[in-house]
């Protein structure tokens, strides 16, 4: 009943995270013990782990669509840069070392024992192991010491099904040129191809087909179509699709600045999917536009970012916004952007101090211990606006310690194992500005609702992310069974009969 199988792609962002998370679902409906695994990520958006470590988040949503608890096991190296040259190098969830990309493809050999380890341990525990691939094989530059994607699957010897992206175009070049900048014995390997994101009649492209089945020897298993609507969380960029224009039609206007190293973008998942809120990202250049909330997100390199913001002219926007009464949220990096000084004493990021935007009275210094924990609580009176006790519930990952008299009010209070409530974040003393380590804010509806009025929405309704994320992983899942030779699929996995 073992079995495993790799999803390369053509390209990034070809849909190998989404559909692996699918095939996770598939198999794990039919009962089969299966797990997501991510050699090497490089990724801003992570999740906490239940043995305690981080990993990407795109493994965290793979393991709840198999529905088995994510481990560090699932994405043993993760990569978050930090500026355009150098990142943090995590290994099995444990922040390890800072580096440049050239010391990083040193270090690739010690990195590829952690993989190994990793593989193995998830091999032993599940029958089913369901590869993802990062970027993509036909880099010819990082073929060297390729920990990722063929340099992975070859001495392992895991069959590899290739995905390209059709709504790009030249998707059949993508998947021949991708295979022909393999060696032999990695075409081997690859078992076949899938379609992504094919929107019309697929009878006209099946003359594309056979040609591709002609020119390659290689089945396709399947053209996926384009599937939209889906609440599932991205691996790592703002896509294009969650730009949204304004809906002036919406009640309240969120804006969330784009910073250039943004991180767990995907606390806002629950206001874009919200029917009474408008929410805007805002990029390099753009003005803020008028909102009755601004949300500063969190950050890989809050002195870097928050450098940025005042380049681009928001600190003095954000002045305005308050002075004529709108709010402002900080989440993690954001929220230590909005106290008085921001000090980096061990180089961690830019090394050195900087004032921050000095509209709560705190100061925040990196240190080398970065802080990882799934944790529950409440909402601070100062957030409540009025409404009954507020649960929360999400996650910290953060290397700051903040001190100070504003947090003698706290956004959040959490609970503690051994009982009582610890305090987090900090409000104004005029109500207008807070901030919170904590990730996940709006994810409860409880809490979402009592936020929106906070921010000025009256009647505000909540939204519930838990139940739109399963419901579009069966959408996915299904869509996959309709559209996907799966027999055959699973055969060229090595997989038993049984779950044909």
């Amino acid at each position: 009943m073992k079995g495993a199988l790799m999803v390369q792609g053509t390209t990034s962002d070809a849909g190998k995270t989404t559909l692996v998370a699918g095939l996770c679902r598939v198999l794990a409906r039919r009962g089969v013990k299966v797990a997501p695994f991510k050699p090497q990520n490089m990724a801003l958006n992570s999740a906490v782990t239940a043995d305690g470590g981080e990993i990407g988040r795109a493994q965290a949503l793979q393991a709840l669509a198999a529905g088995v608890a994510p481990t560090v096991h699932m994405n043993p190296v993760l990569i978050k840069p930090s500026s355009d040259t150098g990142a943090q190098i995590i290994i099995h969830g444990q922040a390890r070392h800072q580096m440049d990309a050239r010391a990083f493809h040193d270090y690739k050999r010690v990195a590829f024992e952690a993989v190994q380890e990793s593989w193995h341990h998830l091999r032993r525990e599940f029958d089913v192991v369901l590869v993802e691939g990062a970027g993509s094989p036909a880099e010819i530059n990082l073929r060297d010491r390729d920990i990722a994607n063929m340099g992975f699957a070859l001495p392992n010897q895991v069959p590899v099904v290739v995905v390209a992206d059709i709504d790009r175009g030249g998707v059949f070049a993508h998947l021949t040129g991708t295979l022909d900048c393999l060696a032999p014995e990695e075409q081997a390997l690859v078992r076949g191809f899938i379609i992504n994101r094919f929107r019309g009649d697929v009878s006209l492209l099946m003359p594309g087909v056979d040609w591709l089945t002609s020119r390659t020897a290689k089945p396709t298993f399947g053209v996926v179509p384009y599937l939209h609507g889906l609440h599932l969380d991205a691996e790592d960029a703002i896509a294009a699709w969650q730009q949204a224009p304004q809906d002036v039609h919406k009640r309240l206007r969120v804006v969330v600045p784009v910073l250039p190293r943004i991180s767990n973008h995907t606390d806002f998942d629950a206001l874009r999917a919200h029917p009474q809120v408008d929410l805007q990202y805002v990029g390099p250049g753009q003005p803020l536009p008028e909102a009755d909330l601004v949300i500063l997100p969190g950050s890989k390199n809050v002195q870097a970012d928050l450098r940025w913001l005042r380049e681009q002219g928001h600190d003095k926007a954000l002045q305005r916004h308050l002075r004529y009464g709108g709010k402002v949220l900080g989440i993690c990096g954001g929220f230590q952007m909005l106290g008085t000084a921001l000090h980096d004493p061990h180089g961690l990021e830019d090394g050195g101090s900087m004032a921050g935007l000095g509209w709560l009275e705190m100061q925040t210094t990196l240190e080398p211990h970065k802080q990882l924990r799934e944790v529950q609580g409440r909402l601070g009176v100062g957030l409540l606006a009025g409404a009954p006790d507020a649960a929360v519930s999400g996650y910290e990952i953060h290397m700051g310690v903040s001190t100070g008299p504003a947090l003698g009010t706290p956004a959040v209070l959490l609970h503690q194992a051994g009982g009582g409530e610890l305090p987090d974040g900090a409000v104004s003393a005029d109500g207008q500005v807070a901030g919170t380590y904590l990730h996940g804010l709006f994810d409860q509806p409880a809490a979402q609702s009592a936020l929106l009025r906070w921010a000025g929405l009256r009647h505000a309704q909540s939204v519930d992310l838990a139940a739109l994320r399963e419901a579009s992983l069966e959408r996915l899942a299904d869509t996959l069974e309709a559209h996907m030779d799966l027999p055959a699929l699973w055969a060229a996995a090595g997989l038993h009969k049984r779950i044909v």
